[in-house]
């Protein structure tokens, strides 16, 4: 293998859906899931605490119902991505909570990396799932499959009863003759 070949390799974007790419995919699908449920639990450890020292700050209305939204919102929807299941409305709620937590992070200390860093790592990796959705190896993927089955199931039915139609008449009729002069 010569060196631009190892190089276009190596540097070479994974377009296809193959094996690596989408275990890498469930892998990291399963760890931002999983790491993300203790931020609603430590939420809910002390809601009032939570909605005064964030929620008010920022300036939302109601700041106990937010503070609740957000931690419900990280309770069910973390480990619905990390199983891959309704992956995309769940990280749309857990991107939303995060960009929500950005807000507050650039109004307490401005772009100081050290505070926004972990809130927009998983901010982008949500919305990753959001574009994306949760890979071949994932409940989604499960259930998609089997309606998909179900349905061309049906239509390649359908589409065998049209043949059918459509040879029994032509079956029946005599053949014609071309006549060569």
């Amino acid at each position: 293998m010569s060196i631009p070949s190892l190089f276009v390799k190596a540097l070479k974007p994974n377009v296809t859906p193959n094996f690596s790419s989408q275990t890498a995919w469930a892998i990291l699908r399963a760890v931002v899931g999983i790491m993300m449920i203790h931020n609603g639990l430590d939420k809910l450890s002390n809601i009032e605490s939570f909605a005064q020292a964030y929620v008010q700050v920022i300036g939302l209305p109601f700041p106990i119902f937010f503070s609740y939204l957000a931690a419900f919102t990280e309770l069910i929807g973390a480990p619905l991505v990390a199983i891959g299941f309704l992956t995309r409305p769940a990280a749309l709620g857990l991107f939303s909570t995060m960009c929500v937590a950005m807000y507050h992070h650039i109004l307490v200390s401005g772009f100081n990396i050290p505070y926004l860093e972990l809130s927009a790592i998983y901010a982008v990796c949500f919305l990753f799932f959001v574009v994306n959705g949760a890979g071949l190896f994932s409940t989604d993927a499960l259930m998609t499959y089997w309606i998909d089955a179900s349905s061309l199931s049906a239509q390649a039915k359908q589409l065998m009863r049209l043949e059918q139609a459509y040879e029994a008449p032509s079956a029946q009729k005599e053949p014609v003759e071309m006549v060569t002069k």
